[in-house]
This record gives C-alpha cells, structure tokens and sequence, in this order.
C-alpha cells in the first residue's frame, strides 16, 4: 500500500474483504443474533429500555408507540421507523411471545398475518415481566456505552432476572449465522435453572426432567424425543410441531374435524386456504366444507365432512399436505463473550448464571457503598444528637457554614460529609421520635452492610441471592404448559380410500392396448354390443370393477404394467379408450396377451 497527500492506493480485493468483514460483525453483533445473557437483540433491548427511562411502565397509562419509536430512534437506534416499530410489535404479540414484553393496545396484528395499525394509532408500555429485564439497571449492574452520536448512554445488556433467550426464543439470520430458539415454558427453566445452582455437574439428562421441551404460545403437539435430545445437547435438532384437533359428530351421521391449536408460527388464513384448495381441487373427495369459526374463545377452524367419509382419513391427509404439521429445527446461535456459538440446554444456563453471579456482585456492592455512606452519615447525627450543647454552641459561635463546618470536624473529630450533614439538620429532627428513628436505621444498616458483606465474599450466599429471585419469578409469572410432548413421531399414512372416492365402474382392455374405464351410468345406458373396436381388435380383458381396485398388464413384450383404477381414463361406453403408448414406451407390434385386477396385491401370487 502506497500513500501520497492523504490517498491511499490499496486493491480492490483487500478493501471489499476487510469491509465486508466489519459489515458482517456488526450484523451478526448489532442486529440479527440475540445476547446470550437477556436473550435480547439490539433493537429490542433499545426499545425496552427506551421505554423503561422514558417511565413507560406497566403501572402507568398507555402512551403512543410512535412517541417510544420516536425515542428510539433519535436517542439509540438510527434506522428506519418501521424496522423499530415492527420489532416493538412482535414484542406484544402474545402468539409469537410466550411471554409478551411490550403491553400494547389496539391492533396489533395477528394470527392471519394481518398487518399491525400505524403507529400513531396504536398504544404501548412495557409489560410486568419486562420490568424484570431492566430492573435494578441504575445500580451499576451493567456496563453502558456512549449511544451513536454521544449524547446519551446505553445498557450494553439488561439485568435480566431470568433466562429470557429460552423462556422467549428468538429468530434471525446475519452474515453466515441463522438462529432459530422456541421459547420454553418459563417455570421449567427456572426450575432447571435452580438444579444446576444446586448440582453444577448436572447431567444433560437430568435437567431434561425439568425442561420437557419447547413450549409454544400457540400450543400444539411436538414430537420427536431424540430431536429434542439433539437440540438440548448439541443446539441444532429436528421436531415435529402437530395442531391439536378433535373428530366430532354432526347432524345427519357426519363428522367434522376441529382444529384448536395449529403449529408455531404458521399464518391460519394461509392455512385454511390450503384446506379450501384441497377440497375445491377434490384431492380427496371427502371434505363438504371448510370454516374458520376463530373468535375471543379461541382458535377454531372446522373441517366438515361428507357422510361415511373416513375422518381420521382425513385427518391424516390433511396433517400431511398442510401446514397442520410441520417440521421445525432448533439451530440455538446466541452472542455469548461478544462471539455467536452454537450451544445447548447447559451451556446456555451456566452462561446465564455467571451473569447474574456478576449482576447480584456488583448490585452488592453498589449497594454496600450506599449503605455504608449512609451509616457514615446516620453515625455522626447519632453522635452530634449526643453532644447537642456543645455542637449548637460550636455552630452559634462560627462565621459561616463552612467556618461552622471546619470548627466541628476540629473539634468533634467529625468527618467533612458528617459535619455537611449536621449544620444541614433542621431543628424538628430533634425531637426523641426522631432520634430513635436514627437509631434504628443504623441497626438496620448495619445488617445489611453484614449481608451485602457474606453475599460479596461467600459463592454459597450470593447463588441463594440467585436462586431466591429466580424462584419469586416462577412464582409470580409462571403458567401452566401450553404445548403437549410426545416422544414417539407418527408416521403419516394415507389410505388409498381416502384419496379416491369409491365407485363400481366397467373397465375394458383390448388386445392392442386400448384401455379405458366406463361408469356404470354410461354402460347401462347402451347396448354393449355399441363398443367401438379397430379392425382386427378385440377386447381382452372386460370387468366390473371398484375405483379402488388395481390392474396388472402383461405384453408380448415381457412388459409388465401396473394401473390403479382410479387413474384410468373416465371415457363413454362407446368410445374407443386410450391406447397404453399415450402413457408408457409402447412398440407397434407389441400386442396385450393377459390382464388381471386385484384389491392388495399378496407378497407372492401367480397370473397364470
């Protein structure tokens, strides 16, 4: 690299490698991949906090959520309105968060895919257990930075008094990196969490007796042990996510499918059109209607059957070719020590504790100083109480406050904070209430210095600090599991008599390989000497039929050729049918010598 008058002349190849390398660590750092510690992206741990200093809290009035995306973006996140504005919308979106962090009133989407009002329409505050991720923020528990135009400071990560990256899962793709978290049932992981404070060498296995699998906000049915075992071991592994239905019974002898709960993630309407195409298109002749009957009660989608229509058929078929089941990969990529990993059930939560071990110490500690400084104080009022006479006498005879503040350190050893806080002390604090009550704050400071002192220099005490806040969330926020685990996956089989719809039809085959199906309506309604044959044909092979049955072809060739009935050409009794060259590689002097139907061919059978 040459330099001259401030250019540089450097090649292209260097200058795209060395700036696409800074571009795709700010992506996979500043944007896409969540921090292992509050489970947060960038923009969302802006927003709640943003919105935490802005006191826009759960126990206050909603306010616009464009004044909070204004926040946002002019004191700590410098994109687009829309970008902040969408990511304050999944955070209220109790079918994408197990547990909702911004409570927002009005339309905030749904479950249809349907878009979010404007922002301008819509109202927001933090919701409670968001208040738990920022809470304690001002006691120096975490670091700040200066914020893009140095004017204001931001949080690095938030406090985070639970493991929010598993409770609330995340999704994102970055430069090299995708990472896909479903959440977890937050009472399972705090109890995870717990056993491992307990039993540090916990085996994978043991804690998987607390933490049963992901637990949706949708609900469902996951299956898929091993997966799960993958997942939790290793980060990546394969489930299966199936909708919660139920087969009931209608009027007139019928059945229909209801379905509560469908899979993580999937757009509903999409979902119902996909049933409403299947059943329009007849890709299996057996659905009379499809409703979505979703209200305020609940999810609800109605799949109505025609009559002696086998419904778990149906059911099967439809689970799948839709989305009422589907197939979802764990891949757990989080920020953790400023790098993405790859990390499992273990690795995540022993990471989480060593940040809370790191938050409750330098909590403490701020703590400590306070309460130390304050005992400082509460000591030398104790003691200037004690000598009043002789303090009002030192004060009265000084020139000034300071001349005041001087002769009292001089005099009574007092230090200089101690004696701001005597020529400070109105003449009411004097009363005997009063000085009692000084009295017993200093006893109460200095138990808790003695606490803040066994947390600071026992592991022990400070992982009880951990484990008693960990257990006062589970037992203020914790609900009851949503989504079902099944270990065993089901494999899907579609009967044949679900997809065709039976029918006795009249099936003829001639010896030069005209073929065709004919329904029994157009046979009865013709003379069956009316069959169309070539000259010099015959027919070889002339049955009745079901639509449910097969046929088995055999030619000069050696060929040998199997046909559902189903599948063959609907053509009138008098028409000549389809000749076999239209479907499959057939010579000219190739002639048909036998033909055979059967309902479920046998391991072993012989034709002739």
């Amino acid at each position: 690299m040459a330099e001259s008058s401030g250019i540089q002349k450097i090649t292209l190849e260097n200058v795209m490698g060395d700036r696409f390398g800074r571009y795709s660590k700010y992506i996979i750092q500043e944007r896409a991949i969540p921090d292992i510690r509050d489970g947060l992206k960038p923009v969302q741990r802006r927003i709640i906090f943003a919105m935490q200093e802005d006191n826009n809290t759960h126990d206050k009035a909603y306010r616009k959520s464009a004044k909070t995306v204004g926040n946002v973006i002019g004191n700590y996140h410098p994109h687009g309105d829309t970008s902040v504005y969408d990511a304050m919308v999944r955070l209220s979106q109790e079918w994408k968060m197990l547990e909702p962090l911004v409570d927002m009133q009005g339309n905030n989407g749904s479950l249809d895919g349907d878009p979010a009002a404007a922002m301008r329409y819509t109202e927001a505050r933090l919701s409670k257990i968001a208040g738990e991720l920022v809470k304690d923020i001002n006691l120096d528990t975490v670091d700040f930075i200066l914020n893009f135009d140095d004017t204001d400071e931001e949080p690095t990560v938030l406090p985070a008094k639970y493991p929010n990256l598993l409770v609330n899962g995340a999704t994102g793709i970055s430069a090299g990196y995708a990472t896909d978290i479903p959440p977890h049932n937050l009472g399972e992981i705090i109890d995870a969490t717990v056993h491992l404070i307990d039993y540090p060498e916990a085996h994978l296995k043991t804690l998987m007796k607390y933490v049963k699998g992901p637990d949706f906000p949708t609900g469902g049915i996951v299956q898929g042990a091993k997966g799960l075992k993958k997942a939790f071991d290793t980060g990546k592994g394969r489930i299966i996510i199936r909708s919660k239905t139920e087969i009931e019974k209608i009027r007139g002898g019928r059945e229909q499918i209801v379905i509560t709960e469908i899979p993580y993630d999937v757009n509903k309407s999409n979902l119902v059109s996909k049933i409403h195409d299947i059943r329009i298109n007849k890709k299996i002749d057996g659905i009379a209607d499809v409703r979505d009957e979703t209200d305020r009660a609940g999810l609800r989608i109605v799949v109505e059957l025609k009559k002696d229509v086998n419904a778990e058929g149906v059911l099967t078929y439809l689970l799948k070719n839709t989305d009422l089941q589907i197939s979802y990969n764990y891949n757990v990529i989080a920020i953790d020590d400023k790098q993405p990993k790859q990390l499992g059930l273990k690795d995540i939560l022993n990471s989480y504790l060593n940040f809370r071990r790191e938050v409750v110490t330098r909590r403490t500690k701020t703590l400590l100083k306070k309460d130390k400084d304050r005992e400082h104080i509460v000591k030398g009022l104790i003691k200037a109480i004690s000598i009043l006479d002789k303090v009002i006498a030192v004060i009265r005879g000084s020139k000034n406050k300071s001349h005041a503040k001087i002769n009292l350190i001089n005099d009574f050893s007092f230090s200089e904070r101690q004696a701001e806080a005597i020529v400070n002390l109105q003449l009411y604090r004097l009363t005997n209430t009063d000085i009692t009550e000084l009295e017993e704050e200093a006893k109460n400071l200095e138990s808790r210095i003695k606490e803040y002192n066994e947390i600071l220099s026992n592991k022990d005490k400070l992982n009880q600090v951990i484990k008693k806040e960990l257990k006062e969330i589970k037992k203020n926020y914790a609900k009851p599991r949503l989504t079902q685990i099944e270990d065993e996956i089901e494999e899907l089989k579609v009967e044949k008599e679900v997809l065709v719809s039976e029918e006795e039809v009249i099936v003829t085959l001639t010896r030069e390989g005209y073929l065709k199906r004919t329904s029994l309506r157009s046979y009865q309604s013709s003379s069956p000497d009316d069959i169309s044959i070539r000259n010099g044909d015959h027919i070889l092979f002339a049955e009745k039929l079901s639509t449910l049955d097969q046929m088995v072809i055999f030619t000069s060739k050696g060929k040998v050729i199997n046909r559902p009935i189903h599948e063959l050409p609907d053509i009138r009794w008098k028409d000549s049918g389809q000749h076999l060259s239209q479907s499959i590689s057939f010579e000219p002097s190739e002639r048909i010598i036998a033909a055979y139907s059967y309902r479920k061919l046998p391991k072993e059978d012989t034709f002739v």
